[in-house]
């Protein structure tokens, strides 16, 4: 079993300019994503209770799918995150909660780096559906040096057909 530190996340996010919709550049394997997603889509917004909808879009065989769920904060922190997909009424549920960390963000909040704190999920976020080879290696360098192995990293395809 590895052991990593504890995972580095970003010191101030400011939820309001967090949320609002993100294109996956990149990601690990998840197993509730096919591998042939494309036009992957993240749509957060803040609800009543300060909790986060979370709206996941994607293209599989031309078709659009949608997953929706809940975050909420992790010791009142809105960058440590806890997400479920479950119905609503099911998500008191023990260990039915993802854990989504962010773990780098761009200054003006237009990339964003998300991972779990046992390294075994990571996600490239974009506000654009591209991202320069210069900048999307650097976020990459900050998940590496934060011992995360993107070997099996998948670069996500974006065809142009919306799903946001």
């Amino acid at each position: 079993m590895t052991t990593h530190a504890e995972l580095k996340t970003v010191a101030d996010l400011q939820l309001p300019r967090y949320v609002g919709t993100w294109y996956e550049l990149a990601r690990l394997p998840i197993r509730h994503e096919p591998e042939d997603c494309t036009d992957v889509t993240a749509h957060y917004s803040v609800k009543d209770n300060g909790n986060v909808k979370v709206v996941n879009r994607c293209i599989v065989n031309g078709e659009v799918e949608e997953a929706e769920g809940e975050a909420r904060r992790v010791d009142n922190d809105p960058a440590r995150l806890e997400v479920s997909f479950l119905p609503a009424g099911l998500r008191w549920i023990p260990f039915t909660k993802g854990d989504y960390w962010v773990i780098h963000v761009a200054p003006d909040y237009s990339v964003a780096l998300v991972g779990s704190p046992d390294r075994k999920y990571l996600w490239l976020l974009g506000r654009e559906p591209t991202l320069d080879a210069t900048t999307a290696e650097h976020y990459l360098e900050v998940a590496r040096l934060q011992g995360f192995d993107l070997t099996p990293l998948i670069r996500t395809p974006h065809t142009g057909h919306p799903t946001a």
